[in-house]
């Protein structure tokens, strides 16, 4: 049994436990290193907002709180979709695990969608960072750098999206791309307040 384990096992590895274990340890050092890149974005958005909070408030209402509302429901349903698929795979259930990855595809395309709409909200009204930006919707000075942030970081949070949909479209059944796609997540649960919700109650 320990000689078959240790011939499924690729040769840089004793067993496959030891190969689960290293690959395992892997993708939490990924998650640690995206934690703190999207920490680092985290923080700055922050500080920025404590120096310009009313022009981070005025220009978070030009945000379309449906669209960025709708886009939370859809990665939350993307969230249980990606963990059926993991259960069914851990449990042997190929059909059940490709539909439900299937369904994880498909929601994170029509976020990306909606995210595509928006963006070009954005555009047509003149939000783009840089020459064309409209500073004239705006009474205070700081805007610009809202809008500078929020393409930054739903960029490259939408960026994310897109390694993972490629990504599942090559591995059906691992339980490791299940960790991933939570922490896409994860990370749009704390976009959604910081950017759309922040001038909401002012």
């Amino acid at each position: 049994m320990v000689e078959e384990a240790s011939a499924l096992a690729a040769q840089q590895f004793e067993d496959l436990h030891q190969e689960r274990e290293t690959v395992g340890l892997g993708m939490w050092v990924f998650l640690a290193q995206e934690a703190m890149f999207f920490g680092g974005l985290f923080t700055v958005y922050t500080v920025y907002r404590r120096l310009h909070r009313a022009a981070f408030l005025e220009a978070s209402r030009h945000l379309d709180l449906f669209l960025g509302t709708t886009n939370t429901v859809i990665l939350l349903v993307s969230s249980l979709t990606m963990a059926l698929a993991v259960h069914a795979a851990q449990r042997g259930r190929g059909r059940a695990c490709a539909a439900h990855l299937a369904s994880t595809m498909l929601l994170a395309a029509a976020f990306l969608a909606l995210k595509v709409v928006e963006y070009g909200h954005k555009v047509h009204d003149g939000l783009l960072p840089g020459e064309g930006f409209n500073a004239g919707l705006f009474r205070h000075a700081g805007a610009e750098l809202f809008y500078s942030l929020y393409f930054v970081m739903t960029g490259m949070h939408a960026l994310h999206m897109v390694v993972g949909i490629a990504l599942m479209a090559f591995v059906l059944a691992r339980a490791l791309r299940g960790r991933y796609w939570h922490f896409v997540d994860l990370v749009w649960i704390f976009l959604f307040p910081l950017l759309y919700l922040f001038g909401r109650h002012a």
